[in-house]
Parts: structure tokens; sequence; C-alpha cells
């Protein structure tokens, strides 16, 4: 079997189909650090960008949303979770700045990630998706 043409490098973006656009950014912007960059509301997209990589939220009620059929719900998510490279790991001030926000703080351990074993911290956005905030490999 030929091999690609091509080398993966990066997760580029994600694309998350949100109920609430307003409540979803604040979350991303506010409480992970992220910043808005582009904005198409006449299609329902907001961009938003994420280290070198974009998180995208679209609105089920939007021209977008609509072509993705029915949305998640209390018993369906859009995704098992989705995990985000960070910088600077300290955990408990990571933990108190999450819970300073309301933010639901799942499982907290060692997990291995892209670039090896290392600490990891599952947490859950305000439609309930699980993020996961991966540190630095073990040494």
């Amino acid at each position: 079997m030929p091999k690609p043409p091509f080398r993966l490098s990066r997760i580029d973006h994600v694309v998350l189909r949100v109920t609430d656009v307003a409540a979803m950014q604040r979350f991303y912007c506010d409480v992970l650090g992220c910043k808005e960059e582009r904005r198409q509301d006449e299609i329902g997209l907001v961009q938003l960008r994420a280290g070198d990589s974009l998180i995208d939220l679209v609105a089920l009620d939007s021209k977008l949303g609509r072509l993705g059929g029915a949305g998640p719900g209390k018993e369906g998510h859009n995704m098992d979770h989705l995990c985000l490279q960070v910088e600077d790991y300290d955990e408990a001030a990571i933990v108190a700045h999450l819970k300073a926000h309301g933010v639901r703080v799942g499982d907290i351990g060692s997990r291995y990630g892209a670039k090896g074993e290392g600490p990891s911290i599952y947490l859950y956005d305000p439609q309930g998706n699980m993020i996961e905030l991966k540190g630095p490999p073990h040494a």
C-alpha cells in the first residue's frame, strides 16, 4: 500500500457545534485564554485562536449549523474530549483558576499525549464537552 504524499504536522482546527455561542466563547476566551480571530455571523461561525490552532464554534441554529443535523444533548456530545497542550503548567494554579470561574474539574493524573507521558487535568466546558489541559512530558 503506498504511503500518502504528505506528512501530518499538527491539528489545524477543531469545530464544535454549540447551542450557546456566547457562553462557549466566554469559556474558551475568559477561562482558557483563547482570542477571537474571525467571525462570520452570516453563517454562524466564530473562530478562536488557541496557540497555533483554532477552535471553531458553530451555532446549531445557524446556516452552517443546520447542515450538520441534530446537535449535542445531555446524553450525546460532539466528541469524547479535546486536549490542549499548555505551557507554564502549574497544577494547583490551574485548578484554582478553573474553580474561581466555576468550571467543573474532572480527573487529574498522568496521561500519554503527543509529546509523551505527562500531567493532565480534565474539565468541562459549559456545554458538557470534556477538555484536557496537558502539561509537558515527564523528564
